[in-house]
């Protein structure tokens, strides 16, 4: 049976920690090396209810996108932040996170992202190789494509602004990706999908003739679990990995 540590030199060969950008948190962020694992939860956060789903499927592990750890801790007194953080401890449960670093790795979010669209991954999109840009054979009308979209996300809405143009020169970019709008117009793309994008953004895209869209934070990151789970499964055929059930989009619309 493979060790917490096994699992964390492998992921790293899928998403090398030296990518990550200055600001974030990957790595092994809490937890045993040297555990052995047969179960593996994989969400994009770790949430209160992920950490409850770990325990009860009896998981050792949790392989998350976003850091469960990111500020500074400066105490570790008993609180809503740090409850996680002792629930996990006690359960012996590992927390392997992958933020950055699996955004600009090839074939992470970004690669999983495009494809999901429909076309392969030409170039990245931003000066940190971040994001993804491809082209479609032919174009598509824009109606179209955000059916397209919303089915291929999975999610409850797309927040959108119509350029007038037809999809044929697509940037991507999971997650929050409004500063990358104007490397998107710069690099010759007609739509920008990503996501947590502000009024002013949307004013940007209508004056650079841009088709924006915001496929929500979750819809456009959580995809790349379903190639981490089978990735995981083909190195480790003797650990059961999962993706959870309980963690999903949160926002609504009327």
């Amino acid at each position: 049976m493979p060790t917490v540590e096994e699992i964390y030199r492998y992921l790293q060969t899928l998403a090398p920690l030296n990518l990550q950008m200055e600001f974030d948190n990957s790595g092994m962020l809490i937890g045993a090396p040297e555990v052995p694992v047969s179960k593996v939860l994989l969400a994009l956060d770790v949430t209160d209810a992920v950490v409850s789903e770990a325990r009860d499927i009896g998981a050792q592990l949790i392989v998350s996108h976003h850091p469960l750890i990111f500020h500074p801790i400066r105490n570790l007194t008993c609180s809503p932040e740090t409850e996680k953080l002792y629930a996990l401890i006690r359960s012996g449960i590992a927390v392997l996170s992958f933020h950055t670093n699996l955004d600009i790795a090839d074939g992470g979010v970004n690669d999983v992202l495009i494809r999901l669209l429909g076309t392969e991954p030409l170039e990245a999109l931003d000066s940190s190789g971040c994001g993804r840009i491809g082209e479609y054979s032919r174009s598509v009308p824009m109606p179209d494509f955000l059916v397209m979209c919303r089915e291929k996300l999975q999610t409850n809405g797309l927040r959108f602004l119509d350029a007038g143009r037809e999809v044929r020169r697509l940037a991507v970019m999971g997650g929050a990706g409004g500063s990358a709008i104007r490397d998107a117009w710069q690099k010759g793309c007609d739509t920008y999908v990503t996501a947590d994008l502000k009024y002013h953004d949307f004013l940007l895209a209508q004056e650079l003739g841009l088709n924006l869209i915001d496929g929500d934070h979750f819809c456009t990151e959580n995809p790349v679990l379903s190639v981490l789970q089978l990735q995981l499964q083909e190195a480790f055929p003797e650990v059961e990995t999962v993706r959870s059930r309980r963690h999903r989009q949160l926002i609504q619309f009327a």
